[in-house]
């Protein structure tokens, strides 16, 4: 069969209409088809209009870490404010990843995931950028450091100038920190020094909202944190004042300001949950708005008593609550604050064989956009892709 033949039979202009369509994944595995429809994928034309027609229809990306091996599966985010209280849904197994060295850590940006301890090569442990829609994932040049092993880092995107960056703390000197730092998907991948001209270093706690890293940052010799604020394009440190601790608050994208949020159940470990929430509204005078809500177990909608946690928040503003495992029946919530309203969705299809027994841990990742800007290196690698079982 001429595959070349039978692509020249769809009209040229509709194969990117058609190819914008399809999954991150399946896009990926079309560009062996033929020459043709690599060079259209390939084209920063199609990247835009498939990235924009993907962000209509973000999705919930959850990570599930079962000792160092990862598995990422991906589900419909609700949209309709009307819709019923209580949804089910599939999820999509996309790839499984391993192995992680160090627990509970991976920064995320703009669909791609970095994780700073993998052991891909046979050399060591390696830091990572890994595109779980399409499987792919490509090694980082080992960085600058000489003194210790690196541990960490936060991986941001630029909108503006469409560029994915890794930063991570290398040393300390008197009077500041030194941070090395690498721009993906240019032609000489190779890590650069910065300066941040305080001490205050990032902590776990971190996200990118429309090109600026914030993270929770400290100094040894304070007591109190502080917001880092680091402009991905500009490469330029900021720090914001708050109070009061805030070791037990999330940061989330609240509607494009950096939300501070927090969530404490009533006495006996259940319902209500009290949401306690600031968003900043200015950053320049650092001004924030103070929100607090209270949210009433409805038995139509609520299916756990405790344990749940805020991981984030929709670009329409509301709140996803979830629990750190994923035994079955595996719950997300929907908090729509403007509304007063609490929204169940069962997943189906997230496990391993007959569900997740032992240690492990769930991460999610809301608004999760399918991306096909992934031109980190001229190689990358596809990693190994296994499906759950039926």
């Amino acid at each position: 069969m001429n595959r070349e033949a039978n692509s020249d039979s769809i009209p040229n202009d509709l194969i990117p209409d058609i190819l914008s369509r399809l999954p991150a994944k399946s896009i990926a595995r079309f560009r062996c088809v033929s020459k043709l429809w690599d060079s259209i994928i390939s084209r920063q034309d199609f990247i835009e209009l498939f990235h924009t027609r993907s962000s209509s229809n973000p999705r919930l990306l959850i990570g599930v870490k079962k000792g160092g091996e990862w598995s990422f599966f991906s589900s419909p985010q609700p949209h309709n404010h009307y819709e019923k209280s209580s949804l089910v849904v599939a999820a999509d197994f996309h790839m499984k990843f391993s192995e992680d060295r160090i627990p509970h850590y991976c920064s995320y940006a703009s669909g791609l995931i970095y994780f700073s301890d993998f052991r891909i090569s046979k050399d060591g442990f390696d830091k990572v950028i890994c595109n779980p829609s399409t499987g792919q994932y490509a090694v980082l040049p080992p960085d600058l450091t000489k003194t210790f092993r690196n541990f960490g880092g936060l991986l941001g995107f630029d909108p503006i100038g469409k560029q994915f960056k890794v930063l991570v703390f290398n040393d300390r000197t008197d009077d500041e920190f030194i941070y090395h730092i690498l721009t993906l998907g240019t032609e000489n991948v190779s890590w650069r020094e910065i300066i941040c001209p305080l001490t205050y270093g990032f902590r776990w706690e971190k996200i990118c909202i429309n090109g600026v890293l914030y993270y929770i940052a400290s100094d040894p010799d304070e007591e109190d944190e502080k917001i880092g604020c680091f402009d991905v394009r500009l490469e330029k440190f900021k720090f914001l004042y708050v109070s009061p601790n805030l070791i037990n608050y999330k940061l989330i994208n609240y509607k494009g300001k950096l939300g501070l949020i927090n969530l404490d159940y009533a006495y006996d470990g259940g319902f209500p949950l009290e949401l306690r929430m600031r968003v900043l509204e200015d950053v320049q005078k650092q001004e924030w708005t103070t929100y607090a809500y209270t949210l009433m177990a409805e038995k139509k909608a609520v299916m756990v008593n405790n344990n749940l946690s805020v991981v984030g928040a929709t670009a329409s503003g509301e709140i996803v609550l979830a629990k750190d495992n994923a035994y079955k029946p595996f719950y997300v919530f929907y908090f729509n604050p403007e509304r007063n309203t609490l929204r169940s969705v069962e997943i189906q299809g997230v496990r391993e064989e007959e569900e997740w027994f032992g240690d492990h841990r769930v991460y999610y990742f809301v608004d999760h956009v399918e991306n096909l800007r992934f031109d980190v290196m001229k190689t990358t690698s596809a990693a190994t892709s296994i499906g759950p079982p039926e």
